[in-house]
């Protein structure tokens, strides 16, 4: 079976039919890094992760692009706000990123290019927009004409009318038409800037992506994804920039990801239930929370919370226990017994089925429900009186194998450092002192499930491991 995929382009599952035989080229629009990335940003990068690991394993050459916004208004606030310029800042949580995706299994693409770095690519496409009839300048800023691309609003499914509804230029726009967006701004006094045909200034947000993938992947890529978030404005935006420029389709498939809630509410600031991937994976196993995130459909939306965080991590050690216990079983075992070729024909079947879910729009969920079933074999398999070291050697590298597609790790994590847990007890303190009590529960939620027994007394709290 052929890999299918939803198209956001079409609204429908389609057969993925690459633009050059064995080969896959990803774009995904990376993080602006202003801060530490939260629970919202860690989806695209595990799912798309995935994705990219699932075209490997099919035997695909893939090539994996995903930028870094690292100078826009966001950036420039901070900046201000910590007394800092913009590229420390930038710096500083780009390699925090490196950090925080690497603990939940990613790979790092084949390249990350940043603004900063893409400034002359970005003039150029601009340049050229202008001269093709489709953008203008206006003091110093320069506009996309919106009208004028003929197919604006095709992957977000809106006409250009309805958009005019909702549309208005913002005091300080010098713009034509309200739907006209920027491509390059002016610098403003003390902002970061740089030279340009139209003077200081610095780049619009959708046009970095449009440019980079131009630059890294050519005028037609296989697929561009990202959040969900991102269909309207920012995809449609870069549509209508690459196809106007390059005449050609920009993305033959486009990939969207569904939001996540907290505790069934919008993840936001003022609802105090942010949470960053820096914090939670000092609490949640990064492997459970990469594990929890594929437990859903990739398109469907996600609830986040501690009891179902706490499923995830049962589920995850169900497999990981039974895996260890097949590797601790080969002491025992013989070199064959006569059902050998029964339980290994059981187990391609398990592989089948896997591909099978994943070849579906990439169905982690259902995958993992293969996994479960393979973990409910190979437990009856250990009742067996007599078992062969060929046998487990196949369901321990059949497990290795689809996990890994996953992006999962089949070793338990080391038994926690007393100092490790004397500093999450001092924070758990810190957080009921603050009256931040989900984070104080969180803490102690996750202590239990490593076997910290926590003991109030008139000491103050002690522990012990359980």
């Amino acid at each position: 079976m052929a890999i299918q995929l939803y198209n956001t382009l079409r609204r429908k599952k389609e057969e993925f039919q690459p633009i050059e035989e064995g080969k896959v080229k990803i774009y995904v629009c990376g993080p602006t890094v202003y801060n530490y990335i939260h629970i919202g940003n860690a989806r695209p990068a595990i799912v798309f992760d995935t994705v990219r690991r699932y075209f490997e394993y099919s035997g695909y050459d893939v090539q994996f692009i995903s930028n870094f916004t690292d100078v826009d208004d966001k950036l420039i606030r901070v900046a201000k706000e910590l007394g800092e310029d913009v590229p420390t800042i930038a710096n500083r949580f780009i390699e925090a990123y490196f950090e925080d995706v690497e603990a939940l299994g990613c790979k790092k693409a084949d390249y990350h290019p940043r603004v900063m770095e893409s400034m002359d690519i970005i003039v150029e496409f601009i340049e050229q927009l202008i001269e093709k009839g489709y953008a203008y300048e206006s003091e110093g800023d320069v506009y996309f004409k919106t009208r004028s691309f003929e197919g604006y609003g095709k992957l977000s499914h809106q006409s250009i009318d309805d958009l005019r509804l909702g549309a208005r230029i913002e005091i300080g726009e010098k713009k034509q038409d309200p739907l006209d967006f920027a491509l390059w701004k002016t610098a403003k006094e003390g902002e970061i800037s740089w030279d340009s045909p139209w003077g200081n200034g610095r780049p619009g947000w959708h046009i970095e992506c449009s440019a980079m993938a131009k630059k890294y992947l050519g005028d037609t890529i296989d697929i561009h994804a990202g959040g969900q978030d991102l269909t309207f404005p920012h995809h449609e935006n870069e549509i209508a920039q690459s196809e106007a420029l390059n005449e050609k389709t920009f993305s033959n498939y486009w990939m969207h990801n569904g939001y996540i809630n907290i505790n069934n509410e919008k993840m936001s600031k003022s609802l105090g239930n942010f949470i960053l991937v820096h914090d939670i994976i000092k609490t949640v196993d990064p492997q459970v929370l990469r594990f929890f995130m594929l437990s859903v459909h990739y398109r469907h939306p996600i609830n986040f919370s501690q009891d179902l965080v706490d499923s995830a991590q049962n589920g995850y050690e169900r497999i990981v226990t039974s895996y260890e216990n097949l590797k601790h079983r080969i002491k025992s075992s013989t070199n064959l017994t006569e059902n050998d070729q029964i339980w290994v024909e059981k187990l391609e079947g398990f592989r089948e089925s896997f591909k099978s879910e994943m070849d579906d729009d990439f169905n982690t969920a259902n995958a993992i429900s293969v996994i479960f079933d393979l973990t409910k074999t190979a437990n009856l398999y250990l009742l067996e009186k007599t078992t062969s070291e060929g046998v487990i050697h196949s369901f321990t590298g059949l497990f290795e194998e689809l996990m890994g597609v996953l992006g999962l790790t089949m070793e338990k994590h080391a038994e926690m450092l007393d100092e490790e847990i004397e500093e999450l007890i001092q924070k758990r303190i810190e957080a009921r002192n603050n009256r931040d009590f989900p984070l104080a529960d969180q803490i102690r939620d996750h202590l239990k499930n490593v076997n910290i027994i926590l003991e109030d007394t008139p000491q103050g709290i002690r522990w012990k491991r359980g």
